[in-house]
């Protein structure tokens, strides 16, 4: 097997688990994101990985897998960050078909830590039959794979139902007993799971509007845990409720996307007539605030090394 920095990474994430240190996955849906992304994690020594998602190279400006890796290798701090392919779908928002295999395979030969297939659109065993397929493509070079189960809403096109009533409904919420077979029958390392988080949405009309508060199921969090014993992952964390955020990393909850709160800021700031360096210098600013505020996790790359 090629020993990659993903080995490093699968103890980190385990040290982090076990600790109750949450790692923050941070979205590049534009290139220069990437660099900006990289200098707020280094300033304040915090462990947190840069990742992107297909939907970020066909609609926003994230250029290719490729250019993604090169500005990653460019001004990373390998101390403090990894690199991680985010949702693959294998049926994507507007419901067309996607070559994930090619897609997953493009990014584990330019040198990804991690890679996430995204079967959730599927029946839970064509899920867990691609799921399947994607550990054994991955794991031979040392990549690390997160898979999802139970649907996270919120890229899709059109209006979603009032958040109260998807919350009471537990629609699409991940099942502890469907969560316990997945993963026995995949041997995926890493599960995003649906307890109540919603994803930002990206259709023009909607893209820049304040995300709606939401809340978190922390007793099927539990179950959740228990029933994999796996790191669990949250997508959809822009806009999650404080008191949730808490107890999710107390509970399981391991890594946690972040897309909407460093996006729009970056979006903002080039529409106010400002340069892609103020553009980046508002994502550093706001993941100051995140890394500080929000996680507390100032100073956890250091905690993490010195755990593993």
């Amino acid at each position: 097997m090629t020993v990659r920095r993903s080995d490093k990474l699968a103890k980190t994430v385990a040290a982090a688990a076990s600790s109750g240190i949450v790692i923050p996955a941070f979205n590049a849906p534009y290139l220069p994101m990437v660099e900006a992304i990289t200098t707020a994690l280094a300033k304040y020594d915090a462990f947190g990985m840069v990742e992107v998602a297909r939907l970020e190279f066909t609609k926003f400006e994230a250029g290719s897998i490729p250019e993604i890796y090169a500005l990653f290798e460019k001004y990373a701090d390998k101390r403090v960050t990894t690199l991680h392919l985010d949702h693959t779908p294998v049926i994507d928002e507007d419901g067309l078909i996607v070559d994930w295999k090619q897609h997953i395979s493009d990014a584990i030969a330019a040198g990804y830590d991690s890679v996430m297939i995204d079967g959730s659109r599927l029946s839970l065993d064509e899920n867990i039959a691609v799921a399947k397929q994607v550990v054994e493509l991955a794991h031979p070079s040392g990549v690390l794979v997160e898979a999802e189960l139970g649907s996270v809403m919120g890229h899709e096109d059109g209006p979603l139902p009032p958040y109260d009533e998807l919350f009471a409904s537990k629609a699409g919420f991940t099942k502890p007993e469907e969560a316990r077979r997945f993963v026995q029958e995949t041997g995926v390392d890493w599960l995003s799971v649906s307890i109540g988080s919603i994803h930002g949405a990206i259709a023009p009309s909607v893209k820049d509007k304040v995300k709606m508060t939401a809340k978190l199921d922390i007793e099927r969090l539990k179950e959740l845990r228990d029933a994999t014993g796996i790191p669990l992952v949250l997508h959809g964390g822009s806009g999650v409720a404080q008191s949730y955020i808490d107890e999710a990393i107390k509970n399981g909850m391991f890594k946690i996307n972040i897309g909407t709160d460093i996006r729009q800021p970056y979006e903002r700031a080039l529409a106010a007539g400002g340069s892609i360096e103020d553009a980046q210098s508002a994502v550093v600013e706001k993941m100051g605030e995140l890394i500080c505020d929000v996680f507390h996790i100032k100073g956890s790359a250091t905690t993490l090394g010195n755990l593993i």
